[in-house]
């Protein structure tokens, strides 16, 4: 078999990175960990909804993560970031670690799935060949 450019490389080891961030995430959430059900509250949300949010992080992960899927996990996740920088904001957390850390997590996701799939650049009219 072929070896993969060295682009498409990096964008799996980012891609791997971003996996293991936000399933950590995952597994706090849905396992009811303390100081995640105290963050959903500090966020005005009931704790009792932390297990919910962490299934809809892991449907969207898994999507993301299964490689003919990859563009529409992408998708569901940067949703699920948007609400995260929704919820900081409305809890008047700090600008550029917490409201922003979503973003941040986004720009990193959409930059690992560019680099295993370039055609991406075409379709979004970033590139034209």
């Amino acid at each position: 078999s072929a070896r993969r450019p060295r682009t498409w490389r990096a964008g799996a080891v980012i891609t791997a990175l971003i996996g293991t961030f936000l399933g950590v995430d995952v597994v706090t959430r849905i396992g009811g960990a303390a100081f995640s059900r105290d963050e959903i509250a500090a966020l005005g949300f009931s704790p009792g909804t932390t297990a919910v949010i962490g299934w809809v992080l892991l449907a969207c992960l898994v999507v993301f993560l299964t490689p003919r899927t990859a563009v529409f996990g992408a998708v569901g996740l940067t949703a699920y970031l948007g609400g995260a920088v929704t919820a900081e904001l409305r809890a008047d957390q700090p600008l550029a670690t917490n409201v922003l850390m979503a973003v941040y997590v986004g720009i990193v996701m959409w930059t690992g799935l560019i680099l295993r799939r370039p055609d991406l650049l075409r379709v979004l009219g970033i590139r034209r060949r």
